[in-house]
């Protein structure tokens, strides 16, 4: 989810741009934070590094709390950042029992 997400980062800029302006975010961070989510997203599916692996789960989950604010500051509700979040905490939790 988060990899096709930051690609669309690039195909849809001028989309994004609207949207991050509605939500007081700067526009310059879009570039940027579609190549930490792909990068991420890589670091957590190979799991060749814990401490990247811990990073890149911190990362998102800060991502995802920052945009459900986002979302609540301008008085819009979206369920996607809930569902990303609940999503992520799964993951992060499963993939600790599963994996040593």
């Amino acid at each position: 989810m988060l990899i096709v997400t930051g690609i669309l980062y690039f195909v849809y800029y001028e989309t994004l741009v609207m949207y991050f302006n509605r939500y007081g975010y700067p526009t310059y961070i879009i570039y940027p934070l579609a190549i930490a989510k792909i990068l991420g997203s890589i670091v957590i599916l190979y799991n060749k590094n814990q401490f990247l692996k811990e990073l890149a789960y911190a990362g998102f989950f800060f991502n995802f709390i920052l945009a459900f604010f986002a979302h609540y500051m301008v008085s819009e509700f979206d369920p996607f950042p809930s569902i990303s979040l609940v999503l992520l905490l799964i993951s992060y939790f499963t993939g600790k029992k599963v994996r040593p």
